[in-house]
């Protein structure tokens, strides 16, 4: 059996990038899942591709976010794990962003995995059920470089959250963490560097060389992660924000 057999798993921000790595080791390890993006040829190709339902969602509506949930449970009579993999890292400082931006960071980074972990959760706890939840977060959450000022906002807020939540529903046995991703090789991350950084085609090369590993971090590698997190394997954890890089945080040279 798959670490995640009979659970209905949505994956919210799962057209693309991490998000689709994990509806891809969801569904491998025996998931029912449902995944939400924007963009319809994107979200139904790998729907396809893969079996899993697509949902087009507009995750920065919150209505949309926690719609995502009851889309879910209408279709499946439940949710039993929750992803929150939908991220906007489109670059600001604090001296340049315009309120138009901050609040979209708020509302696709921090608003929609609130709204969505609402429904999600009282569900679960209408039915009585236990669950799980996992916060794609960011590296940045402790701080950030200068140029992602909002994402790091947003993203500190959802770590604070993660913890809240976990704490609030510990006693109803949903279990509730994050991971602080770091530098990872996705198509998004690819358009990013070329359209904010003018990165060439080697510019995975050049990042990989200045990395203690020598490499980014994978897609699959996070994805098998997360489902373990979602998956009993991973016992009583909850309230645990992980960074899952190669970056030490608090070391120093």
């Amino acid at each position: 059996m798959g670490l995640l057999e009979d659970k209905v798993v949505l994956v919210n921000g799962g057209s693309q990038g991490v998000g689709a790595g994990i509806v891809r080791a969801a569904l491998r390890e025996g998931a029912t899942v449902v995944f939400t993006g924007r963009r319809a040829e994107v979200g139904e190709k790998l729907a396809a591709d893969t079996g899993a339902r697509f949902v087009r969602a507009d995750l920065a509506d919150a209505a949309q976010a926690s719609g995502s949930v009851v889309r879910t449970v209408d279709a499946y009579g439940r949710i039993d794990c929750l992803v929150n993999a939908a991220g906007l890292t489109s670059r600001g400082s604090l001296l340049d962003t315009t309120p138009e931006l901050f609040d979209a960071h708020m509302a696709i980074n921090l608003r929609a995995p609130f709204f969505a972990m609402q429904a999600a959760v009282t569900d679960m706890t209408s039915r009585g059920a236990p669950g799980t939840v996992v916060n794609i977060i960011s590296n940045c959450a402790h701080g950030g470089p200068p140029h992602l000022a909002p994402y790091s906002a947003a993203k500190a807020g959802l770590a604070g959250l993660t913890r809240n939540a976990a704490h609030a529903h510990r006693w109803d046995r949903i279990r509730i963490n994050g991971l602080n991703i770091g530098w990872t090789d996705t198509e998004g991350e690819d358009a990013t560097q070329r359209a904010f950084h003018d990165a060439g085609d080697d510019w995975r090369e050049k990042a990989a060389a200045g990395l203690p590993m020598g490499r980014l971090g994978q897609v699959d590698e996070i994805a098998d992660f997360v489902v373990l997190l979602l998956s009993d394997r991973s016992g009583v954890v909850t309230g645990s924000v992980i960074d899952w890089d190669q970056t030490v945080f608090g070391g120093l040279d």
